[in-house]
């Protein structure tokens, strides 16, 4: 009788540290080693950051496209689909705001809107 329950409580144990040992394994596998992998991603703004810091550029980085041009009015739209628009700053003389927009006006209503007080 005794062996018995000697015999049932070291197969409980047996059981118990294997299941134990094969949670481990897959958390190994499967928790920890993805946060290691994020961990070692570099997150968007510091890979533009490594981009940005490998363009020679001595005026003015477009942040979209990493070009270099002499002043932000000149940088392109992000999409080809974009049509760039001035729209004339009235407190800075030969200032400009840019706006990138879409459509068959184009510029018309953005010129609209800007004529309007």
């Amino acid at each position: 009788m005794l062996s018995r329950h000697l015999l049932l409580l070291l197969t409980l144990l047996a059981v118990s540290l294997l299941a134990s040992a094969q949670f481990q394994f897959f958390e190994q596998m499967f928790g920890h080693g993805q946060q290691q992998q994020q961990q070692q991603r570099p997150s968007g703004a510091s890979q533009w950051a490594a981009h940005a810091d490998a363009v020679p550029c001595s005026q003015y980085l477009c942040p979209t496209s990493l070009l270099c041009v002499p002043n932000p009015t000149e940088c392109p739209c992000p999409s080809v689909e974009d049509v760039k628009c001035l729209v004339p700053d009235a407190q800075v003389k030969g200032g400009a705001t840019v706006l990138c927009v879409r459509g068959i006006n184009g510029c018309a209503d953005v010129e609209k809107l800007a004529r309007k007080k």
